[in-house]
């Protein structure tokens, strides 16, 4: 296909999603089958340029001074791909396959190429209404929180260091430019280009073996701050696929015990196989059945009751620019409760000198910062970790990570504009003896 032909199927398919609202991973996976002369090369393209479009839908909409899917790749290309209007006039010159020319409106828009007086919404690119939750969390700084949540997300890889360390698995993905993460001791990053076709780390031996598993680093942080030790009890409410669960078994040596399950048991499924690969010997999958509570039998038992909690997913925008346009209002509060039902039911699984693991993938204080302080309300036994202790665990790399990361009484709050990762919030609650 031609780049003006990609382009053509890039506003198909940015059409499909907004008329359907649809995952943009799920159309363009139709896209792809009912096209089947498209390659795997025209296919990672037409990827790139839809998830471009719908990192700048906001900024497109306001420059272009339309909100149509020809304005959102139009103005994508200007703002994100930073082309001239000479080379999108040549994608767009009306040939067969290729969008029809610029219009004069349209040539004008490209060249004012100014945000000068949009809303902060629109210079960070998030819905109208979520404004006043972030302007909550970062104030007069949002925009600039929200521009950097709509960028490119890097691949992350952790070492499981059951099997491997990471001066062992470096040069084995040189061929890849795989490079050592910031914060994390034990994670690896691969930076991509827009068009890029994800490389297929399943299929490398490293993988296979178990040694690499694919997580952000972010995630491998929250993961770290847990502090879970070998030979302590751990239960995971929330171990969906098993990313963090997997990073516990190896920090903990495989000693001890990891109680995992999860609300949703279909979120389960992948965490046998993963298990197994990953050399995991000390993790008890518990599926649940129907209302039974089937971790009741370690009620006042458990050293540290993780929950990663179900969110919005505000800070997982960069991986998932879509979710941001088809998120409601209703579906916070829906979060919200389910977060604080967990949270009591966390409270009676932890011992005496116990901790809750409270985190999200969200930016928003009514997941974080609130629901904890209206925890320790409900469960005055229960009193918060100072934040700047819990990041200890980084060693040397603590003090820049503390003065990078935002730092409130409740939790520590890691955004892609202070960490380089995808928005996560880590909070640790102590039981009293």
């Amino acid at each position: 296909m031609t780049p003006s032909a990609r382009l053509s199927a890039a506003i198909d398919v940015f059409a499909d999603i907004e008329a359907r609202r649809r995952p943009a991973g799920d159309t363009l996976k139709d896209w792809g089958l009912s096209h089947r002369f498209a390659g795997s090369s025209d296919r990672a393209a037409i990827a790139g340029l839809v998830y471009d479009a719908l990192r700048r839908k906001a900024s497109s909409a306001w420059l272009m001074g339309a909100a149509s899917p020809r304005a959102a790749l139009i103005g994508m290309l200007h703002r994100e791909r930073s082309l001239d209007v000479a080379e999108i006039e040549t994608l767009c010159s009306g040939a067969r396959f290729s969008p029809s020319p610029l219009t004069e409106e349209e040539r004008t828009s490209l060249g004012r190429n100014s945000l000068t007086g949009a809303p902060p919404a629109v210079q960070g690119e998030y819905p109208d209404w979520l404004d006043p939750y972030f302007a909550r969390t970062f104030g007069d700084e949002r925009s600039e929180e929200g521009a950097a949540l709509a960028t490119r997300a890097p691949l992350d890889m952790r070492v499981n260091t059951l099997k491997a360390e990471r001066e062992e698995v470096l040069p084995k993905l040189a061929h890849l430019g795989v490079e050592p993460t910031r914060w994390s001791p034990n994670g690896l990053r691969l930076r991509l280009s827009a068009d890029a076709k994800s490389p297929a780390i399943h299929a490398e031996p490293v993988y296979l073996k178990g040694a690499i598993e694919i997580q952000d680093e972010g995630s491998q942080l929250a993961a770290l701050f847990a502090g879970v030790k070998p030979g302590e009890q751990v239960v995971d409410l929330c171990a969906g696929a098993g990313g963090k669960t997997l990073a516990f078994a190896a920090a903990m040596e495989n000693r001890g015990q990891i109680y995992a399950t999860d609300i949703d048991k279909r979120q389960l499924a992948p965490i046998h196989e993963r298990l197994a690969r990953a050399g995991a010997r000390n993790i008890q999958v518990r599926t649940p059945r129907g209302e039974a509570e089937v971790v009741a039998d370690l009620a006042g038992r458990a050293d540290r009751v993780v929950i990663d909690a179900p969110c919005t997913g505000t800070g997982t925008w960069r991986r998932n620019p879509d979710a941001k346009w088809r998120m409601r209002p209703g579906a916070l509060a829906e979060r919200v409760k389910t977060q604080a039902a967990l949270l009591d039911r966390a409270a009676a699984l932890a011992k005496p000198g116990g901790h809750i693991v409270y985190i999200t993938c969200s930016v928003l204080k009514e997941e974080n910062g609130d629901q904890v302080r209206a925890f320790v309300d409900r469960y005055p036994d229960f009193s918060v970790e100072k934040p700047a202790e819990v990041a200890l665990a980084l060693g040397e790399r603590a003090f820049l990570f503390i003065h990078a990361a935002l730092i409130s009484h409740e939790g520590l709050l890691m955004t892609p504009r202070r960490t380089d990762t995808d928005g996560f919030f880590v909070s640790l609650l102590r039981r009293s003896t």
